[in-house]
């Protein structure tokens, strides 16, 4: 949502509720210390999603259950009385989500016609001024000439929607277009909302939790005036593709999103005709591709022409936690905006502290407080509560529930106000949190500052809180949020995951009530991307998902906003493995001049090489695709359109093919950005192209000479050059790229 008032733009930060096993939403949440029930059901009865074989063709949906019925217990109604049979799927794959207990599951699996099952999981979600903040600017340039993705059916797979938000009216849209197959049943259905249906049970598609209502109004919301998050914020709010049309499929509710849902969704909207399909959600852990139903359903989805963008989940800065990595997916990391709402600690020695705070107080005193930091009580759990009254308290952040019961007792205690400053991992990474009482956030860095200067004047360390509500113009920016998770993927490190980076870092965006909040996350990072993909998708309406997916990735920064390369949660460059290919840029993916294209048989070739038969067979589901009749495709071979190579000293070569989407008669010349310890050769050196839709092939080979022991990869690129675009994709060797397909796990 895009702030207009004041230049700000609201989008959705929702973070990741770590805590759960495995699905979840992808945004951080207030809760996060909440423990979500396992997926291990202490019945005997357990979901489980079961992919079968096709019926016979010409089967309807009604056909399709009565095949799937053939496969359970003659008896349709299990012991608890529920309906064994509880999701149909006909377009992510063949099968069926049923209840059934261990020794009903073998029968089965006897069954000739019976492919996989997987148990179902509980996934998690990963929950402005970004319009602005990517340069889309309301009547003029791209965002004018793309229509605000007007025509363009942004499906959002969630907690629901509330649906009688202002950000939901359809002033402006346009009806539907007249491929759109789906029904709606909201409080308020429109030209804007034109779909909503629950798939959890409940017969309504409202959102008790609001990461839906946040991460759909950031996509795709309409413009509302007077934005704000209890007066912080204040602006004009609008998603990336105001113009677009919004189809919620509520998956979720607040505990966490049952992965048979989640794929009943996914089904769901390939059957309605959607074009983008966003997922704020995500497993913990990354997991082989062929025991991955969203895996399978997003294929399927891409297979029919639609994009589906997901949050790369929010367990960073740790290495390895990328989630959603599937070389199909466009996944999706979080990152800072140039705008923040400063709070500030001025010191009596007469030093300043930069801090942000939600709860802005309009007319804060001058007087001075002691401040009181003790390592016995570091985290803000004071037994001692006669010692902290009228003293501002100096303690470092846990987790945000833990956070709200200890401040909320320091305050009842005579506190004058709470410093809470940032654990070492989180960095300079403000997760802002509404503690509804004088708090002010700051990094970890100021923290220790803070508590070095207490310790050394004593009775005599005294700080003064100062507001100045929001900010903009904040340097250096985007920076990588901590949280968000980091590559390489475990699954597939031959291919670069995350892909890009988008403003995931307090983000401002609708809500139920109050009627705009102010989270983080991937959560929020993915509808952004979802909305760009819509903005493409409008201009550009034959572009398959993979040229959208290049087009996003070779023209994405990878400067900040005073020159310099985009940083990480610590200040330190980040890698390709903290931000992808580099920051959406909006403008310039929608002219990319050359595209990086890949196909339904180009996936299959490399899952082939990756999973053999049995994968081919359960992921892309054609009976004329066999792993016999294709080339096996290495993870490094694939046409992504950014290059990983294995870290060796002999030179190792890799070829790319690119699409001529820019001027019929253009020249691109090669151009190589890389460390001493990388050689890279380029062939041929320059690429002339004479129509548009030309094609064209080059090679790369990469040599690696002098890199220490210690390190796990080095990072080039490559830019092809023309008088009009620069198309660029980062170089990265690491080791272990390229390495023989693994033997899948059972």
């Amino acid at each position: 949502m895009a702030l207009f008032l004041t230049n700000l733009i609201l989008l959705p930060l929702l973070l990741l509720a770590n805590f759960s096993p495995t699905l979840s939403l992808c945004y951080v949440s207030p809760y996060a210390a909440r423990v979500h029930q396992s997926a291990t059901q202490t019945s005997a009865y357990r979901t489980y999603i079961v992919l079968v074989e096709p019926p016979p063709p010409g089967a309807d949906e009604e056909g399709h259950r009565r095949w799937y019925q053939t496969f359970l217990p003659s008896s349709h109604i299990g012991e608890s009385g529920e309906p064994r049979l509880l999701h149909s799927y006909t377009e992510v794959f063949s099968g069926f989500t049923a209840k059934l207990t261990e020794a009903e599951l073998d029968a089965v699996a006897k069954n000739p016609r019976f492919v996989r099952a997987f148990p179902d999981r509980m996934l998690q979600l990963m929950t402005t001024h970004t319009p602005e903040f990517l340069g889309l600017k309301n009547g003029t340039g791209f965002w004018s000439n793309a229509g605000y993705g007007k025509g363009v059916i942004v499906g959002l797979l969630d907690t629901g929607i509330y649906a009688s938000h202002s950000s939901f009216d359809d002033h402006g849209v346009p009806p539907p277009p007249m491929k759109w197959k789906g029904s709606c049943k909201a409080v308020r259905c429109n030209n804007k909302l034109i779909g909503a249906k629950s798939l959890v049970g409940d017969d309504g598609s409202y959102d008790y939790d609001g990461h839906g209502t946040h991460t759909s109004s950031t996509a795709a919301g309409n413009f509302v005036t007077g934005a704000s998050d209890h007066g912080v914020g204040m602006g004009t709010a609008s998603g990336i593709a105001p113009g677009a049309h919004i189809a919620m499929y509520k998956v979720c509710t607040a505990e966490g999103c049952e992965e048979s849902a989640v794929v009943a969704g996914m089904d769901a909207a390939i059957k309605d005709g959607v074009d983008v399909l966003s997922l704020s959600l995500g497993s913990r852990t990354s997991v082989s591709f062929r025991n991955d139903p969203i895996a399978i359903g997003a294929f399927s989805a891409i297979s029919k022409g639609i994009i589906v963008v997901c949050a790369a989940g929010n367990r960073g800065p740790i290495p390895q936690s990328i989630t959603n990595d599937a070389p199909w997916l466009l996944t999706v990391a979080a990152g800072s905006v140039d705008r923040r709402f400063d709070a500030g600690v001025h010191l009596g020695n007469g030093k300043h502290i930069d801090g942000e705070a939600l709860a802005q107080v309009t007319k804060p005193t001058s007087k001075p407080y002691p401040l009181l930091y003790s390592e016995e009580h570091r985290f803000c759990q004071n037994e001692d509560h006669g010692s902290v009254a009228g003293k501002v308290i100096v303690c470092q952040a846990t987790t945000p529930m833990t956070q709200y019961f200890d401040i909320e007792r320091l305050m009842v205690a005579g506190a004058a106000g709470v410093v809470l400053f940032n654990n070492e991992a989180t960095g300079y990474t403000i997760a802002l949190h509404n503690y509804k009482a004088r708090v002010v956030q700051v990094t970890s860095a100021d923290g220790i500052a803070l508590a070095a200067y207490t310790k050394t004047s004593l009775n005599d360390a005294v700080a003064t809180f100062t507001y100045n509500n929001t900010v903009l113009g904040v340097r250096p920016n985007p920076v990588v949020a901590s949280f968000s998770s980091r590559g390489p993927s475990s699954v597939a490190p031959g291919v670069l995951k995350p892909d890009i980076l988008a403003p995931g870092l307090n983000i401002l965006a609708a809500w139920p009530s109050p009627p705009f909040k102010i989270i983080s996350g991937t959560s929020m990072a993915t509808p952004h991307v979802s909305g760009v993909a819509a903005l493409i998708k409008s201009l550009h309406p034959d572009w398959s998902p993979a040229a959208i997916k290049s087009a996003i990735l070779t023209t994405s920064d990878t400067m900040n906003n005073i020159g310099g390369s985009i940083l990480n949660e610590r200040h330190d460059k980040a890698s390709a493995y903290d931000r992808g290919a580099g920051h959406v840029n909006p403008a310039r993916a929608a002219d990319p001049g050359l595209v990086y294209d890949l196909s339904v048989t180009d996936y299959a070739g490399y899952i082939c090489w990756l999973l053999g038969e049995e994968g081919l067979v359960t992921i892309v589901r054609n009976s004329t695709l066999t792993c016999v009749k294709l080339p096996k495709v290495k993870d490094v071979q694939l046409n992504y359109p950014t290059l990983t190579v294995p870290l060796a000293s002999t030179p190792f070569t890799v070829t790319r093919t690119v699409t001529n989407v820019g001027p019929a008669d253009s020249t691109y010349a090669a151009k190589v950005n890389s460390p001493s310890s990388m050689t890279v050769h380029v062939s041929p050196e320059t690429l002339v192209f004479s129509k548009a839709g030309e094609k064209k092939t080059f090679s790369v080979t990469v040599i690696c000479q002098g890199v220490g022991a210690s390190e796990i990869f080095v990072e080039g690129s490559l830019s092809w050059v023309s008088k009009k675009h620069v198309v660029r994709s980062p170089i990265v060797a690491i080791r272990g790229a390229g390495d023989p397909a693994p033997t899948p796990s059972p």
